[in-house]
């Protein structure tokens, strides 16, 4: 008996699915409870026919035969030929048993398949051996996938160590900043206590001294205004005789001379001589250069290695020297190189060096090193010409053997002229410096000073 297919009766308006759980609307039609429910809660008219859906009306009640036409309908069309979940075991194309495994596009496959126009020339293997050799490549992707969880555990425990020293450097370094900085907090406040000792003292000095000329002023004024009252009093009297009976009574002991003359004009008033020399105008460089007592520079001799016999070490150290001597005018410029006696192996250095107004020189570490020539700045490194403002007279050299960085400032301003960072900055190593002279006096020699 042929079977009749009742889907599209029992499909839902809104969802276009088999009913699930289906109500009726009081026009007559259909939906399932979630869509009806949803749909009138925005707008309460059907959505077939658009009749109003009053508030009564919205109480629904389950249809029980159309729940049952709608279960019946859906088991059938679960059983209908074709469908993946009658058997998942079984081919959804030709409905046969997947047996074979096709290895060139990684599925299943029925015998139907294998011999079929879409899997020409295609690789099988049966299910078995295909899921052994399947299972061997997993496996060795789960070792492999372990031996890089192992090396990712072994990296990100390196990491972690390596965060550990960082924050331990960062507390070391702050520490030695803090401490650092309160030697110079210290010479400062010591500094300003003395001279804010020194300024009370002087004011001191001079009020007291202005305070006795304040006393000599108000006492001579109250002796001129007794005077001044008394006088006064004497010219009331109009009758001669008794003007000046009262007059000289008065007066018998004094001269008319010092009777007669004011007190107190040859006082002179005492001016501000509050004075702190330079450290009214110029406290900040005073200061400055008092700090710079602070920070003792470092003696270091330099060693000398040039084919020149004309230059020479001074006593201290600290400055090069060319010889008075006389040779031809093909040979009046010559170049000299000079390394420290120091050879630095690790650790940081900072050394500054005069080049004055020279217009050749080259300073840093022997084979690391910034030149200057006909007004050009160059790296050796990669023989990188710089942009630099101004004309540094003096300059600073930093090297960190540990981090391989060579830094030049400019020691006026502590200006970052260039950075190199080479990896033959950790090999031992000295400072080099080589410099152009003639047969002209030298009145501005290089020197070094080491902090």
């Amino acid at each position: 008996m042929a079977s009749f297919s009742y889907t599209e009766e029992l499909t839902c308006p809104v969802c276009l699915s088999i009913f699930t759980d289906p109500v009726i609307l009081p026009c007559g039609h259909a939906f399932c409870r979630e869509c009806i429910t949803g749909y009138l809660s925005s707008l309460a008219k059907c959505p077939q026919c658009l009749t109003a859906v009053p508030a009564e009306g919205r109480c629904l009640v389950t249809s029980p035969i159309l729940r049952n036409l709608s279960e019946k309908e859906a088991e059938k069309l679960r059983r209908k030929p074709g469908n993946e979940e009658v058997d998942e075991w079984l081919c959804p194309e030709h409905e046969e048993k997947l047996k074979l495994f096709c290895a060139t596009e990684q599925q299943l496959a029925c015998i139907i398949c294998r011999d079929g126009e879409k899997h020409e020339g295609h690789k099988f293997k049966p299910i078995k051996e295909a899921a052994a050799s399947v299972r061997r490549e997993l496996e060795a992707f789960v070792e492999q996938v372990a031996d890089d969880i192992c090396a990712v555990e072994g990296v990100a425990k390196t990491q972690k160590e390596e965060i550990r020293k960082t924050k331990e450097k960062s507390l070391q370094l702050m520490t030695q900043i803090h401490t650092q900085f309160e030697e110079m907090h210290q010479f400062l406040r010591m500094r300003e206590d003395e001279i804010r000792k020194d300024l009370k003292k002087k004011e001191e000095e001079a009020i007291e001294k202005m305070s006795e000329t304040l006393n000599a002023l108000e006492t001579s004024l109250s002796k001129n205004r007794e005077l001044e009252e008394k006088v006064t009093s004497v010219l009331t009297i109009t009758d001669y005789e008794k003007f000046l009976k009262s007059w000289t009574k008065e007066n018998s002991t004094m001269t008319d001379q010092h009777l007669l003359s004011p007190i107190g004009r040859d006082i002179q008033v005492v001016t501000n001589s509050l004075y702190l020399g330079p450290h009214e105008s110029h406290l900040k460089f005073f200061m400055w250069k008092e700090m710079l007592q602070v920070i003792q520079p470092r003696a270091e001799e330099l060693s000398l290695e040039t084919t020149c016999e004309n230059i020479t070490v001074s006593e201290d150290g600290k400055s090069l020297i060319r010889q008075r001597t006389t040779y031809s005018e093909d040979t009046s410029v010559r170049y000299a190189s000079v390394f420290s006696s120091t050879v630095f192996t690790s650790g940081q250095y900072y050394w500054e060096i005069e080049v004055g107004e020279r217009d050749y020189w080259k300073v840093g570490v022997q084979k690391s090193f910034l030149s200057f020539s006909k007004s050009n700045y160059i790296t050796s490194s990669q023989e990188t010409e710089l942009t630099i403002t101004g004309s540094p007279q003096r300059i600073g050299i930093y090297l960190d053997c540990l981090a391989k960085e060579l830094s030049f400032f400019d020691a006026e301003s502590m200006t970052l002229i260039h950075t190199m960072r080479e990896s033959s900055l950790s090999a031992p190593g000295r400072a080099y410096i080589q410099y152009k002279f003639s047969k002209g006096a030298d009145h501005n020699p290089p020197r070094v000073c080491w902090f």
